[in-house]
């Protein structure tokens, strides 16, 4: 049976393929009594499962890809060594002995028994560390209720692979860039939280908010999706799929015929230079960062070195990274944006989660409460800026003191590698990122007392309007053009003007072509964003005429009047 499912589309093209389903729920085990003749059966059936699930992680590990982040092999290690502990290993043995329970019944209770214990431990870390038994245990529940895990690094996959789950976090997302998938679709999710940034990254047609894809779709179903609907067709029929397949051919040529600009000089029709730099996540993002032909890194996510792992990177991992990343871009900027943790981006070594983490205890204010963590990551970044032009992204600054707070943990990290005799560049740049309104309000101290500044538009919408933009039930209400938004954005934008400061905009408003020519309007004269956006805002830039573009820009900007937003919008992309 075809029918069609309509959620927010994230990253768009059309993508055809076949369904693979993925999910992190629980197994539910049924309980039964066995006569004591069908104990030794059952003990040898349990033996099978905790083998299988051995071979299958032990095969998860040595075909890992050469491009895939280093932490995952680390965690299949620790999945590997919890399901050879005698807690995991031998304990359930013992309890179908003891009370004749099946298999599955006695894997459960013992589950439920350790997380119970790793809740009475005070340290949030090895507190934390419940959530990797309790996906062991799943693996070997799987295997013996004949539904064993699949991972989609233990598939031979092709471009037909389809995606499907109910949720995704930006740790699960890190993991699968390493895997080709043709889209991604999720039940869960908001078109700006940094699992569909991280989509997007990918090039990919994805959707969320699909709310019943989960559940409604199955293994292998022909899907259909279109990224820029928002719209999944499962098992279409025939005159659907071919006209979705032109749909595809011609969206394939468009983003063909997008190349062609690589090369092209980044300038208005009256020539003012525009540049566009690339938001990247990993090392392994370098490869599309050139072939968009950006400018430089104008953002690089550090949290993702800390991300699938039980364990803080160490100063040296984290400065050859850092390194990495300097070198392949061969003299071209590289900007390192300091550890960005909390809201929907949690490490499993990090503080617990708060009730409301969007304003807890994330970015800055998590690096100044960890001054350890904090010093070994700004060693790392000044250690790879003897390598390149690098400079340093502080996030979410709020208020002057977190600012002098961080220039002094900056200062102490210069004269501990001065005591070493570690190079770095002494005039390293050091940028603040404006994300919260009352830096926004404030731009203009900020931009005197730093290099350049950085809107985060993502996070700054999030907060000026108080809506959660991973929550998918107030999306609609996530209005980039809201008067308040754009005043915020102009403010800054002049602020470091008048202080003769660069700024940028680094959120997903600069990698929306619609938006580009009311920035520019607006006074912006840099953008970064995804390499897979780069090329399409290249070409409204190169079709773009400042004048022009400064006198419409501010009918914008003082409208109020929501019905008449997009007739403005159009008329300045005309």
């Amino acid at each position: 049976m075809s029918f069609s499912l309509h959620g927010i589309g994230v990253s768009g093209g059309i993508a055809i393929g076949y369904a693979h389903l993925t999910s992190h729920t629980r197994v539910e085990v049924p309980q039964y009594m066995l006569d004591r003749k069908y104990i030794k059966e059952e003990l040898a059936r349990f033996d099978e499962a905790i083998l299988a699930t051995r071979v299958e992680l032990e095969t998860l590990r040595d075909h890992i890809p050469a491009n895939a982040p280093a932490e995952l092999s680390a965690f299949l290690d620790m999945h590997l060594m919890f399901l050879g502990d005698s807690m995991i290993a031998e304990e359930p043995k013992r309890l179908i002995r003891e009370t004749q329970c099946n298999a599955e019944w006695a894997l459960a209770q013992q589950m439920e028994a350790l997380v119970a214990r790793f809740e009475e431990i005070d340290d949030a870390y090895l507190r934390s560390r419940q959530e990797d038994v309790v996906q062991v245990v799943q693996r070997v529940l799987k295997s013996l209720t004949g539904h064993p895990s699949h991972l989609p690094l233990d598939v031979d996959f092709d471009s037909e692979r389809i995606l499907v789950a109910h949720e995704l976090s930006p740790a699960d997302m890190a993991m699968f860039k390493s895997v080709h998938f043709a889209a991604f679709i999720t039940d869960l999710g908001g078109s700006t939280s940094h699992t569909a940034i991280l989509a997007r990254s990918m090039a990919i047609p994805s959707i969320m908010a699909l709310h019943n894809a989960r559940g409604l779709i199955r293994d292998h179903d022909l899907l259909i999706v279109d990224g820029r609907e928002g719209v999944v067709i499962v098992n279409p029929d025939e005159s659907v799929l071919a006209e979705y397949r032109l749909r595809q051919n011609q969206w394939r040529i468009d983003t063909d015929k997008l190349k062609r600009l690589k090369t092209s000089k980044s300038a208005t029709l009256d020539g003012t230079p525009i540049e566009l730099m690339a938001n990247i996540e990993l090392l392994s993002d370098i490869d599309a960062v050139k072939a968009s032909g950006a400018h430089g890194i104008g953002l690089f996510r550090s949290e993702f070195l800390f991300l699938n792992r039980s364990d803080l990177p160490t100063e040296e991992e984290q400065y050859e990274s850092y390194k990495a990343v300097a070198e392949a871009m061969g003299g071209k900027p590289v900007t390192i944006r300091t550890l960005d943790l909390g809201a929907d981006k949690q490490a499993p070594w990090g503080h617990t989660v708060a009730d409301n983490p969007a304003l807890g205890l994330r970015a800055i204010r998590l690096c100044l409460a960890e001054p350890g963590l904090f010093l070994t990551q700004l060693r790392a970044i000044l250690r790879a800026s003897a390598h390149g032009p690098v400079r340093i992204l502080i996030p979410m600054l709020a208020s002057f003191m977190e600012l002098r707070q961080t220039l002094q943990r900056i200062d102490e990290a210069r004269d501990s590698l001065r005591k070493d005799g570690l190079k770095f560049d002494e005039g390293i740049p050091v940028g603040g990122m404006i994300e919260v309104p009352a830096a926004a309000l404030s731009a203009g101290f900020f931009a005197e007392q730093l290099d350049f500044l950085s809107i985060g538009t993502n996070d700054l919408i999030q907060y000026t309007l108080a809506i959660d933009r991973a929550d998918d039930s107030v999306a609609h209400l996530y209005d980039p053009l809201h008067p308040a938004v754009l005043g915020l954005i102009h403010h800054t934008i002049r602020a470091g003007a008048k202080a003769g400061k660069q700024v940028s905009v680094c959120g997903e408003m600069a990698g929306d072509p619609m938006l580009t020519r009311l920035l520019l309007g607006l006074g912006l004269r840099s953008f970064s964003m995804q390499p897979a956006s780069l090329l399409q805002v290249k070409q409204q830039v190169l079709k773009s005429h400042l004048e022009e573009l400064t006198t419409a820009a501010p009918r914008l900007l003082k409208n109020t009047d929501p019905d008449k937003t997009p007739l403005l919008l159009n008329r300045l992309n005309a």
